[in-house]
């Protein structure tokens, strides 16, 4: 499995671990920036990554910024992402199990490197269960083809 990873500077310190602790679970990462403390624009980062899992070059996506907030709203606006904000393991695991998210976000403000890499197990650990939840997934994808014309 692929993981494309992202981060704009207010997430950069936690996004290095992140990687680490991805390839030493046997993934393969995309780091797709950014690469350093200076001041960038999180928008670009989460295209980035948003497109790479929506084409299919990445199966899921991590993005951390100070919050994980404005990640994920730039990132929900690229077809096929369901990006998630967590800060819990419970929803990191059921946003996957339930919605079958593809990018979990976080923020380095909220979380610690502990809680990030517990969110990121959550996350990467967990399939989607399919069955009832099918039909939710399939009824935000028919909000998107409505509205993304």
């Amino acid at each position: 499995m692929k993981i494309a990873v992202g981060s704009d500077h207010a997430g950069f310190s936690l996004k290095d671990g992140v990687i680490k602790h991805i390839e030493g679970k046997g993934y393969e990462v995309l780091d797709m920036g950014t690469y350093t403390t200076d001041s960038c624009h999180y928008p670009d980062i989460a295209e980035k990554v948003a497109k790479a899992v929506s084409k299919g070059e990445c199966d899921l996506g991590i993005l951390v910024c100070g919050t994980g907030i404005g990640m994920s709203l730039a990132a929900n606006k690229v077809r096929g992402i369901r990006a998630a904000v967590c800060s819990d393991t419970f929803s990191a695991r059921y946003t996957r199990l339930h919605n079958d998210a593809n990018i979990l976000c976080f923020g380095e403000r909220v979380v610690g490197p502990g809680l990030a890499l517990e969110l990121v197990d959550a996350f990467l650990d967990t399939d989607f269960e399919g069955g009832r939840h099918q039909i939710r997934v399939d009824l935000i994808k028919k909000i998107e083809d409505e509205n993304f014309k």
